[in-house]
């Protein structure tokens, strides 16, 4: 059993295209699943990722239905090269990204106080992370595999929030949405111990299997880390879904095992 209570996350809806928001958050936000799009075979049918073998005009399209269903142009999108580290990006709307061109930078969470500058963290079984502080005007978006959670970039991007915009972790929400679950994330003894080499609580969010497995609770972990950097437990949500579980509504690594698309989690202010 999971170390929180979880949110109700909402489903929202346009024509055939799903994705879910958040209850805490007031920006435009979606986190999106792999239904309503016009991919094909392994892709179908709602892949946002450009780097996956997908033909590039269906991910265009792709990225067009994302834009009509949130209301920007999706040519002004800002993403990054996600590598699995602690980097948190400041951005602006020189960062905004044409599809298929390269990416100038790496970083797994970016930070803005931009409007009109639509953020975006691609997973599949990693957790995506959602940051509003509508007090000063600043958003976020984290990628937080295993590896940057124990190296608690959830913790990283609130601090950098302060130091680029002066914003009080109290003000900041977070919505952790869907990824892979504790009931579905069996690692090895690496994992645990680098958790444990993290935080000190780290136990309460793994529990051995035997064998020398374990299963990992990274949302509940992600969770901790945001607490430990100073939200309020009222202003984190945090979404029940699994993505190995709802294989068939998100996209999972593992249970493709690495044959996919990719869902994106995009946030930006009006």
């Amino acid at each position: 059993m999971e170390n929180m209570s979880k949110d109700s996350f909402l489903p929202q809806s346009r024509g055939e295209l799903v994705w879910m928001t958040a209850p805490n958050l007031s920006a435009v936000h979606a986190f999106t699943t792999r239904l309503g799009g016009v991919s094909e075979g392994i892709f179908a049918s709602w892949n946002l990722g450009e780097n996956r073998g997908d033909d590039p005009d269906r991910v265009r399209r792709n990225y067009a239905l994302l834009g009509q269903a949130l209301g920007f142009d999706y040519r002004d999108i800002v993403f990054t090269r996600q590598i699995h580290e602690n980097t948190v990006r400041v951005v602006t709307a020189a960062d905004r990204h044409r599809l298929f061109a390269p990416v100038p930078y790496e970083a797994d969470g970016l930070i803005t106080d931009e409007k009109n500058v639509p953020l975006i963290i691609f997973t599949a079984d990693c957790v995506p992370i959602l940051l509003q502080d509508p007090v000063r005007g600043v958003i976020g978006a984290v990628h937080a595999g295993w590896r940057g959670s124990v190296l608690d970039i959830a913790g990283t991007a609130i601090r950098q929030m302060g130091s680029a915009f002066g914003c009080e972790p109290v003000h900041i929400r977070a919505a952790i949405g869907p990824c892979i679950s504790q009931c579905c994330f069996e690692t090895g003894p690496e994992v645990p111990r680098a958790m444990d080499g993290c935080d000190g609580q780290a136990p309460a969010f793994y529990r051995e299997k035997g064998n020398g497995k374990f299963m990992v609770d990274l949302k509940g972990f992600n969770r901790r880390l945001l607490l430990r950097a100073g939200l309020l437990p009222e202003n984190i949500c945090v979404s029940g879904e699994c993505t190995l579980c709802s294989h068939e509504k998100y996209w999972s690594h593992r249970y493709t095992k690495g044959e996919r698309g990719s869902q994106a989690s995009v946030i930006l202010m009006r």
